[in-house]
């Protein structure tokens, strides 16, 4: 039976734009793009786990609002759980720490790059929210 990795990710909305995180050559599934976050620790919260991550990833502090969604994916390595929530940035601007690349997205190039497997529905379920009228 493969591990079970819960991990949760941010989807930060800013000006009409979405940021997404291209993970570096060192990681996992390399190249992909993602919503920034990472594994939830023992004890903490999806909620919890997204605010730490966001700080030590990206350096920022940024409000953790509604869930999105939650999806499974089995890669080789395990089978990945993620909750993904929406964010709205609180301070400071997103720096590379991790990852190779970050890019704010219109919502018409959000589907310009390729995501992680895992990421894919939150980014439909984004990209549908902000194209509504």
């Amino acid at each position: 039976m493969k591990k079970r990795i819960e991990v949760t990710a941010a989807v930060l909305v800013r000006d009409g734009k979405v940021l997404g995180a291209r993970r570096g050559e060192q990681m996992s599934l390399a190249g992909f793009w993602e919503f920034p976050g990472g594994k939830i620790e023992p004890g903490e919260t999806p909620e919890q786990a997204l605010h730490r991550e966001l700080k030590e990833e990206l350096l920022i502090d940024a409000q953790v609002g509604d869930h999105l969604v939650t999806t499974e994916h089995e890669y080789d390595f395990g089978i990945v759980v993620l909750a993904s929530f929406l964010c709205r940035l609180h301070e400071g601007e997103p720096k590379l720490t991790e990852h190779a690349e970050i890019r704010w997205f219109a919502p018409e190039d959000l589907l310009s790059v390729e995501w992680a497997p895992a990421d894919v529905e939150a980014v439909e379920l984004v990209l549908a929210r902000m194209q509504q009228p």
